[in-house]
């Protein structure tokens, strides 16, 4: 308990200085255009927003078949470490006090870097296993769509390629010999640093969405569904969310090019929070648990609908080194019940 209680206090000095408790408020969660066109936040009609995306190139053929990991930028790898290994179930497969890598599951890994001095935590790209592999086709073929390939082998068999979206953020595409691997072995439950808590003993079990923040949603859109096959749920004209094949879903958000008011930023893509979906759950006990640890929540259902009855069920918190951490009831049975409750009827 006493550590639960030097934790909270830890958090309150963290949201001071990020500027309160600094979760998005939940009109930050939905799109512009949700809750109606042709009005002061959505301007455009229903046809005009959702018109289709342009491709921005010709679709590779590729489909995405595993996330080998996300990389993390925070000031310390180990506080952050133990606390998804307490919270979330994560194994620590390895932290050589620079970089930790972590499994979530059997099915993704986060790569936590340290960047001493850093005010929070940064996402500073994401590698995705990719079918049909070959090294020089895929080379040629990323190099026929404009994109400026940089070769990343491990020497072990592991082979990818770095390349930048239209916004500047790192994609790594790989062919499934790196981190996914690693992860049908034995793992290390073993912490660099002393659990922050008692561990809850949930498991994740599903990438219910990345959270990405780009300066036009749909030439986004384009590149990772022409480049990576991710295909759409919904376009609800500020807003598309796509399946990452059987991997999880992301929600691509940005300005619209046919919006009068749209005027790119030149700002880099920022993935502002991860949503996982954990076993078991309970939407009371899950809270519970989350104020038991010192931890700020706040419940998001996308929707205004009360959490007890919507059909999204979800909190967020953070971490120690300031992430957006959320946490919802989403499995692979039921990946649809968030693009189903937020897209325009």
């Amino acid at each position: 308990m006493q550590n639960a209680v030097r934790f909270g206090a830890s958090f309150a000095l963290v949201c001071a200085i990020l500027g309160g408790v600094g979760l998005a408020g939940p009109a930050a969660a939905q799109g512009a255009c949700r809750d109606g066109y042709e009005t002061a936040r959505c301007p455009l009609s229903a046809a005009v927003a959702t018109a289709p995306i342009a491709p921005i190139f010709a679709p590779t053929g590729w489909k995405t078949v595993g996330l080998d990991h996300v990389t993390i930028a925070v000031a310390d790898t180990q506080t952050e470490a133990a606390f998804y290994t307490a919270l979330m179930g994560w194994w620590l497969r390895s932290d050589d006090g620079t970089r930790a890598v972590m499994d979530v599951g059997r099915w993704g890994s986060v790569v936590l870097q340290k960047e001493p001095g850093l005010p929070a935590a940064v996402v500073r790209g994401f590698s995705f296993v990719i079918s049909p592999w070959n090294a020089r086709a895929v080379e040629r073929a990323l190099k026929a769509r404009g994109l400026s390939p940089v070769r990343d082998d491990d020497g072990k068999g592991f082979q990818s390629f770095h390349v930048k979206d239209p916004d500047g953020f790192d994609v790594q595409i790989g062919n499934g010999r790196g981190l996914a691997a690693g992860r049908n072995g034995p793992g290390s439950s073993g912490a660099a640093a002393p659990a922050p808590f008692k561990p809850t003993g949930w498991r994740s079990v599903w990438l219910d969405h990345l959270s990405f923040r780009v300066s036009d949603y749909k030439r986004s859109a384009s590149f990772y569904g022409n480049l990576l096959g991710w295909t759409p749920t919904y376009d609800e004209g500020s807003q598309a969310e796509l399946m990452i094949g059987d991997v999880g879903d992301i929600i691509i958000r940005g300005g619209n090019p046919k919006s009068p008011t749209f005027k790119p930023t030149g700002q880099p893509a920022v993935l502002d929070h991860i949503s996982i979906g954990i076993a078991p759950w309970d939407t009371d006990a899950v809270r519970a648990e989350l104020e038991q640890r010192g931890l700020p929540v706040r419940v998001d259902t996308s929707t205004k609908d009360e959490i007890h009855v919507a059909a999204y069920k979800s909190y967020h918190t953070r971490t120690p080194n300031g992430f957006d951490l959320q946490i919802s009831y989403i499995t692979q049975a039921n990946r649809l019940a968030l693009p189903n409750a937020v897209k325009p009827k």
